[in-house]
Formats: C-alpha cells, sequence, structure tokens
C-alpha cells in the first residue's frame, strides 16, 4: 500500500500537464491519480467514489471546448476536508484570486511566477500526510 499523496491534475495543455506530473514525481511522495482536459471529465473522475485523490490542481482556462476550472472548483465545494484542491493558472489577479477563494480553491498560483510554489505547498501536503 502506497503512502504517496495522489495527485489529479486538470490541464488541456499536454506539455504543461507532463512537465507538472514529472516534477511532482520527482520531488517525491506524490504520485499523479490521473489527469483530465475537460471540465465535465475532471468532475467525473474527481466524484467517483472509487477514484482516491487527495489535491487536485486545476488550470482555469480550458480552452478545448471542455468549460473552466471555475466550474471544476463549484462541482467540487461539497469534498472531504482531506481533499486539497488549487489552483495553478496563467491568471492570477486579485480579483480571480478572490473568486477562486469562494468556490473553495484551497490555495491559488500564478503558473509564471509561482509553480515552485505550488510545487513546495504539494510537498508539505505529502510531509503532513506521512509521505517522504
Amino acid at each position: 500500500m502506497s503512502l504517496a499523496l495522489k495527485a489529479f491534475l486538470v490541464e488541456d495543455q499536454p506539455a504543461l500537464r507532463d512537465s507538472l506530473l514529472e516534477a511532482l514525481a520527482e520531488i517525491g511522495g506524490i504520485e499523479g491519480a490521473g489527469w483530465a482536459a475537460t471540465e465535465p471529465s475532471a468532475l467525473a473522475w474527481l466524484r467517483d467514489p472509487a477514484h482516491h485523490w487527495d489535491i487536485a490542481i486545476v488550470d482555469l482556462v480550458l480552452e478545448r471546448g471542455g468549460g473552466s476550472g471555475f466550474g471544476v472548483l463549484q462541482g467540487l465545494r461539497e469534498r472531504p476536508v482531506t481533499q486539497k484542491v488549487v489552483v495553478l493558472t496563467g491568471t492570477a489577479d486579485p480579483q480571480v484570486r478572490r473568486r477562486c477563494e469562494e468556490l473553495g480553491a484551497d490555495g491559488v498560483f500564478d503558473k509564471a511566477m509561482e509553480t515552485e510554489a505550488m510545487l513546495d505547498y504539494c510537498v508539505a501536503l505529502a510531509r503532513a500526510a506521512g509521505g517522504h
């Protein structure tokens, strides 16, 4: 039985999705649980009780006809307190941050400047959960 934190990615850009999953795996204690490129597929996976996840990393802008990260946040408002949802977006202005927090985001990170901070947040969660 793995003690790794399970992270689910909602990101529609394959190159970014792959590099994030790789970075999470490299820092240890975090394994990719899966990913989705659209709001409906993300919510279908994340709400399925058969799927175990600890943190969802959500992009707000899902350009491939797939709704938005705001819809994912809205759809995950009723979740166990142990499941964290963070936003990693290129549009993290104060208004966007506030809206994400109102929708229940545990953290909001700017892709351009705060990707490392988001990874640090994940590492801290993994350590708190008993991963190393």
